[in-house]
């Protein structure tokens, strides 16, 4: 299984020769030494209110001894991150049916399969439904996911109407006594409103199956696009309400310093999840403290 401080090598480099250059402990560190860690920090994609407050801490602040600058800033970012405590897959209700939300590209359909092998490690009947049906190759996809997990598929035609594949599902997953349903949708731009309209369109058509579905609404960033999936996420929360968060390709982003911007944009929505690879054990519960200590301990070797 991958590792996080090898997933988030890319972004510990952007930082560490910032970090390394900070004077001793005790000592304030001079003008020259604070704009080249402000530099590093947003180059990390960490926000620009947020390395502004870390900056003027670090000037009114000296360190003291037995303090490190590592130390200092993970201090001020453990507060940053909202995360999930206990299982995700925990869920009053059965069958719990959770949608999956992401843009083009964003890994939704593979990370639904992943989500699926997780959720069997935990002992739980799961379900998978393909309601994107723009996509053939998104549907057979999810199809040979389930052949190699033994879990069931509900599909429809290409061109079919997605919430009536994602009623079906749900309704196959009460039949079957399912325990999680996982529905993957359409990769959608956060700027074609017809698209978006579409997932209202299958909020509803859940619901005449069950009236509190979808149980939870997830949504899948690309943490290699940083701020700008953070962006696109914003869009999604106002069509449908998210519940939570998974990253995608978080080993190959060297901007993951955007995930400290999710509280104040995304209040109340956690990261449940993160991709530190590409095999399906890769994708793990997001653990806040190993993301920064991992973002913070040093080069990659």
């Amino acid at each position: 299984m991958a590792s996080w401080k090898k997933a988030l090598g890319k972004t510990r480099d952007v930082l560490v020769g910032a970090l390394q250059g900070i004077v001793a402990d005790g000592e304030a560190p001079d003008e020259l030494t604070l704009e080249e860690l402000e530099a590093a920090l947003l180059r990390a994609d960490l926000p620009p209110r947020l390395v502004g407050e870390l900056v003027m801490d670090l000037e009114d602040h000296p360190l003291q001894p037995g303090q490190s600058i590592t130390g200092v800033l993970k201090e001020r970012l453990s507060s940053k991150i909202q995360t999930q405590k206990g299982s995700a897959f925990d869920f009053p209700q059965s069958p719990s049916c959770v949608l999956m939300l992401g843009v083009n590209g964003a890994g939704k359909t593979t990370t639904c399969a992943k989500l699926a092998w997780r959720a069997q490690q935990e002992g739980r009947r799961v379900q998978l439904g393909a309601a994107d049906t723009f996509r053939a190759a998104g549907t057979e996809q999810l199809r040979l996911w389930g052949e190699r997990l033994e879990v069931p598929v509900v599909s429809g035609r290409q061109g079919s109407d997605a919430a009536a594949v994602a009623y079906d599902a749900l309704d196959a997953a009460y039949a079957r006594d399912v325990e999680l349903l996982f529905i993957d949708t359409a990769g959608r731009m956060h700027t074609k409103s017809h698209l978006m309209d579409e997932l209202q369109k299958m909020h509803r058509s859940l619901q005449k199956r069950d009236p509190a579905a979808p149980h939870a609404v997830w949504m899948v960033l690309d943490a290699s696009l940083g701020q700008n999936s953070l962006n696109q996420a914003k869009v999604f929360h106002e069509t449908i309400p998210l519940t939570g968060l998974i990253l995608s390709k978080l080993d190959g982003s060297s901007k993951a310093g955007f995930l400290f911007n999710i509280q104040k944009e995304l209040p109340g929505v956690p990261v449940l999840f993160s991709g530190l690879g590409e095999q399906k054990e890769d994708l793990v519960p997001f653990d806040a403290e190993a993301f920064l200590d991992a973002l913070l301990s040093g080069p990659s070797s």
